[in-house]
């Protein structure tokens, strides 16, 4: 599965979709100090437990190291993964 990001000034998402449409989303909005706040993550219910989501919460973490940014998870799953991973310390506003 593709995850995709689109962005336009403060706001932006990661997502995965299908012929059905949006199936994953990880929304945030990236404050003036470069910090991205993750608000909201949610995989369809038909797609859950298959590691969708953590894939958006990496794939926001790979993004945030390329482009020299932190992030806060302020999302319960976001905050999760950041907890279970200690390699995404590093990005941790």
């Amino acid at each position: 599965m593709e995850i995709k990001h689109k962005e336009n000034n403060s706001r932006g998402m990661f997502y995965i979709e299908n012929e059905k449409g949006l199936i994953a989303e990880l929304t945030y909005h990236k404050n003036e100090n470069n910090v991205l706040t993750i608000d909201h993550t949610e995989v369809k219910r038909e797609m859950e437990n298959q590691g969708i989501g953590s894939s958006l919460i990496k794939e926001s973490v790979e993004f945030a190291r390329k482009h020299n940014l932190k992030i806060d998870p302020l999302c319960p799953f976001a905050e999760v993964q950041f907890d279970m991973h200690k390699s995404y310390e590093d990005v941790r506003a």
